[in-house]
């Protein structure tokens, strides 16, 4: 069943940026930076000019066929639903609609989750808006992302539990996970041993006890998610598919295209008022060995021989995956997409199809106490998106009334003041000036008078000043968005298996608002 939830648009939650309100807001200055406006309508003709690119269906369907057989310990008969959308791949009319992701542990931030469900409800839609096709949801892996501190940690309950990992160097999706015992022993021990918490433990310890690296275990983790669902998980660091992609490697190498072209279009963006998501270098192209490092000039004969040593960085990769995937649509989040919109004139002279970009829903997890507590403080979903301090102001005058608030004798004040000034300047005009600086004396003692007034009526709500901050922690710890920060974990305990298919019922396509979801 979906929950309830209450819409917010993201320019009132003061979280967003600029560039994606105007994105979504279909704003004039932005659109030579994107092929398509994020609307159902737009995908019939990104159809139409992903099907007139070259695309070698059947390497793909093999390659993911035999990641899935050889790298996860689980039959794939047991969803069949993925199974099924794998041998759809080979059907010229099947698109991808993909998102990605890096392998974070235990999925990281709720965030996560959320790009998978919108992924999902997209190909669902787009399925039923245009029956003559196939839409296949697809997670592709960041496994070749080096950055070991940001997927090595998970916030719940208010810990942070982190992978002591010393050795970790390189690309992430290769990192031996035998060094896992440890924090899997602690998360139990946060999670408790409820039949929920159990059933937790066992999924986590299947994907990280018996896959041999982070990329495996991430797919096995994945996948019983959201494999129900028709799911289809890939990861790039293959050398079949990056033979593929090999011409526009040796020309980022030999002629540093990409990086020429990008700077322009981060020119032109600036010009426009934006700012640069990430910054092209000169070469583009990791080395994966033991570590994934920057590279100089490379001959083609090692390109060709060993197109798995070489890893695309984030302005290759989008390139990468619209060559070998016959996709449409990417999904992500604001950070995702501003990059993306610095590719468009990259993918022109490329000639491969710029997909549709989609916002991925956004949500804020409430439950009944936290409902409660609104109605206590007499706030509405959208005043949860205020600073604390205000927050706070705004509750100690409503619980004082107009009590603290010297306002009106300071109003009152500033009319006589104007008649001495007036009565003054007919005497001497220079008194003019002394006059306002008594005034403002006067108006300087009625605040601290207030300010102390104020800290006086603090003293007495202290116990609700307290529960106020520890609701706005618990809604955004550390001042994040909240799925920027918490693991769904937590929430699955709650909510069991019930929890992702009631979001996903919950959250419709192409709505791009903030979510509010009370999850009772």
């Amino acid at each position: 069943m979906p929950y309830k939830k209450t819409n917010i648009p993201l320019s009132d939650t003061g979280h967003f940026p600029q560039l994606l309100l105007d994105y979504i807001g279909a704003e004039e200055k932005l659109k030579k930076f994107y092929s398509y406006l994020p609307l159902a309508g737009s995908f019939k003709e990104a159809m139409a000019n992903r099907s007139s690119k070259p695309l070698n269906r059947a390497l793909l369907r093999e390659v993911i066929l035999d990641q899935y057989n050889s790298r996860i310990k689980a039959p794939l008969a047991d969803f069949q639903a993925t199974n099924s959308n794998i041998e759809l791949l080979s059907d010229d009319n099947t698109f991808t609609v993909c998102t990605g992701h890096q392998l974070c542990l235990f999925t990281g931030p709720m965030y996560f989750i959320y790009k998978i469900i919108t992924t999902i409800n997209l190909s669902e839609e787009l399925k039923s808006k245009y029956p003559g096709n196939n839409f296949v949801p697809v997670y592709w892996m960041a496994s070749e992302d080096h950055d070991f501190e940001e997927i090595r940690s998970i916030h719940l309950f208010g810990k942070t539990l982190s992978w002591e990992n010393p050795e970790a160097e390189g690309a992430v999706g290769r990192l031996s996970t035998s060094s896992l015992n440890k924090m899997l022993e602690e998360l139990s021990t946060v999670l408790g041993d409820s039949a929920t918490a159990q059933e937790l433990i066992a999924l986590f310890e299947n994907a990280y006890l018996k896959h041999p690296n982070l990329a495996d275990a991430t797919r096995y983790l994945v996948h019983a998610l959201f494999g129900a669902y028709g799911l289809v998980i890939i990861d790039p660091d293959d050398a079949r598919l990056k033979k593929e992609f090999i011409d526009i490697i040796k020309d980022d190498i030999s002629n540093q295209t990409n990086y020429k072209i990008v700077n322009k279009t981060i020119a032109e963006l600036e010009e426009a008022g934006y700012k640069a998501q990430v910054n092209p270098r000169e070469i583009n192209v990791f080395k994966l060995d033991n570590d994934r490092v920057r590279i100089g000039q490379a001959s083609a004969e090692v390109l060709d021989l060993n197109p798995e040593e070489y890893s695309p960085n984030v302005v290759l990769r989008p390139l990468y995956q619209q060559r070998i995937l016959p996709n449409i649509a990417y999904v992500g989040g604001p950070g995702e997409l501003a990059y993306w919109f610095e590719y468009k004139a990259m993918f022109d002279h490329h000639g491969i199809t710029f997909p549709v970009l989609i916002p991925r829903n956004f949500a804020l997890l409430t439950d009944e106490k936290t409902n409660q507590q609104l109605q206590k403080f007499n706030l509405s979903v959208n005043g949860l998106f205020k600073d604390t301090e205000m927050l706070i102001r705004e509750f100690i005058s409503k619980a004082a009334g107009s009590g603290i608030s010297l306002k009106e004798q300071e109003e009152k004040i500033a009319v006589l003041y104007a008649g001495i000034s007036e009565k003054a300047a007919l005497v001497d005009p220079s008194l003019k000036g002394t006059v306002e600086a008594e005034l403002q004396k006067t108006v300087n003692g009625l605040k601290n008078i207030e300010s102390r007034l104020l800290r006086s009526e603090k003293q007495k709500q202290e116990t609700s000043i307290n529960q106020l901050r520890k609701l706005k922690e618990k809604l955004f710890p550390e001042g994040n968005l909240q799925e920027r920060y918490d693991n769904f974990a937590p929430y699955y305990l709650k909510y069991g298996k019930d929890m992702i298919p009631s979001l996903k019922a919950t959250f419709k396509a192409f709505e791009y608002e903030m979510l509010i979801i009370e999850m009772n």
